[in-house]
């Protein structure tokens, strides 16, 4: 078991190893990725040719960058950084939220796990993302398939000997290459996170880090570049403001994916019936959905991209509002079809609001954004019901609250706000039709080599015990 562990760290390595010697090598401007914050308040991710706005040899209109510094621009530019960068700070603060959910939904015997896999998704996902990843999702120029696919090669892209190119706002918008790559590694590792919640309790250490390595380092920058990199979807004008689709639906997807090729946990069904697997602390799952909801601040309200005090405004208020319904709507559902007061179902409500948001928070006005959150929260408890009746076991309900929330968030755009619903559809299942297959064949070919699911005492005794020689609560006696 551990060989394989010791051959995916060595292959970090190497590929560090390759990003450091490529970057030595001088790249030029107008292969950079830029993103641009439009004037209507609108965000989107263009391309920039910097080579095209030249009043120095370096293509910059700033000689050095004293002279930025010196410039009528620079106290915005500033301020709008730091809202990047506080945003960043904000989504990363997520991962203590889904790490926290997760575990809380989980048997206690499986807590370690669920924490090592948290920290392994964000620990290898900004190395993998900065090797790779951002590059690919923001080629600059699509130099392999016209629109779709682009590489101008590893590292994370920064030209040392033309700096007013990456720290100025020559780099296409108000912010540098530093906080444009730390906002959106926090993005790509999010993404990944997703997946553990319903591959949890059941799945083999190794081909979970093999299988989230892989995600980061290709199937999400891809489909990512598709519109934030200024791809095919961003020409036809798809619009997905902070990642109902791009983010989201992703992992939803590749979740379902990898639940259905694991089975379901053993017990979890009993001739056809589902059994209830409870969590061994709610209210650990309760505080992990608010630092979620919290974080969510930043992941929508970053991504105007700007300090602009109308657009974040609404952008934050949107999401406020549509968490809220989301989590009333769910509480609601629940008590009409299941009779009772889930806790589970109310805060998976709100997530399910904050998922649908993110796709048009910039767009819409908060009364859409109630009626969007309301079906999100709705939509999770229809969705976890039924796929319990086909029996796939999502132990967190991330293919509901991610995959089904991040679907119709993104569709809902083309219903309350001007764009088009033909344009959201074909966008939005394009992108879950590509990781359905990219995930397909990974789990598959890493089935086929060292296999996926984990030994039958691993999951009866606990995958902390078995994988990690620990439990989180050595004092403690418990049941699960």
């Amino acid at each position: 078991m551990f060989k394989y562990v010791k051959a995916v760290l060595i292959i970090v390595l190497l590929l560090l190893g390759a990003s450091l010697v490529n970057g030595k090598e001088v790249t030029q401007a107008a292969e950079s990725s830029a993103a641009s914050f439009m004037g209507d308040g609108e965000s989107s991710l263009v391309l920039t040719d910097n080579s095209a706005a030249s009043s120095t040899d370096n293509g910059s209109p700033y000689a050095t960058m004293d002279e930025f510094r010196a410039s009528d621009v620079y106290v915005k530019f500033a301020l709008d950084n730091m809202w990047i960068l506080l945003s960043a700070f904000l989504v990363f603060i997520m991962h203590l939220g889904f790490a926290s959910v997760e575990s809380g939904f989980m048997p206690a015997k499986n807590t370690v796990n669920v924490i090592y896999k948290n920290v392994f998704i964000l620990t290898a996902g900004i190395l993998t993302y900065a090797i790779v990843g951002f590059r690919l999702m923001y080629p600059g120029d699509f130099n392999l398939i016209d629109g779709v696919l682009g590489f101008p090669g590893f590292g994370i892209g920064f030209n040392p000997e033309q700096p007013t190119s990456f720290l100025t706002t020559d780099y296409g918008m108000d912010m540098t290459i530093w906080s444009d790559f730390i906002f959106q590694a926090m993005f790509a590792a999010t993404a990944a996170t997703i997946v553990s919640g319903s591959v949890t309790g059941r799945i083999k250490m190794p081909s979970y880090m093999i299988y989230t390595g892989l995600l980061v380092a290709f199937s999400y920058p891809i489909t990512g570049s598709w519109q934030w990199g200024g791809g095919w979807l961003d020409v036809m004008g798809f619009h997905d403001f902070a990642g109902s689709t791009m983010v989201h639906a992703v992992g939803g997807a590749a979740a379902l994916v990898g639940a259905w090729m694991l089975g379901p946990r053993i017990g979890k069904f009993t001739n056809g019936r589902a059994n209830d697997i409870p969590g061994h602390n709610l209210p650990l799952a309760t505080i992990g959905v608010l630092l979620l909801w919290f974080g969510w601040f930043g992941f929508n309200g970053g991504s105007v991209l700007s300090a602009q005090p109308d657009a974040i405004g609404l952008v934050l208020v949107n999401t406020a509002l549509a968490a809220a319904a989301g989590s009333l709507a769910a509480m609601a559902a629940a008590t009409f079809l299941m009779h009772k007061m889930d806790l589970g179902m109310a805060l998976n409500g709100i997530l399910g609001g904050l998922v649908g948001i993110t796709a048009g928070a910039d767009l819409v006005n908060p009364g859409n954004a109630i009626m969007i959150g309301a079906l999100s929260g709705a939509l999770v408890v229809a969705s976890i019901m039924a796929l319990e009746k086909m029996g796939l076991d999502d132990p967190v309900s991330a293919i509901s609250v991610h995959g089904v929330c991040g679907i119709w968030g993104t569709l809902a755009v083309g219903i309350f706000a001007d764009v088009s619903l033909l344009t959201q559809l074909i966008g939005t299942f394009s992108v879950v039709g590509f990781t359905i297959v990219f995930s397909l064949v990974s789990f598959t070919l890493i089935k086929l080599t060292i296999g996926i699911r984990a030994d039958h005492e691993a999951e009866v005794s606990g995958m902390d015990a078995y994988y990690h020689g620990h439990t989180a609560y050595p004092d403690f006696m418990t049941k699960n």
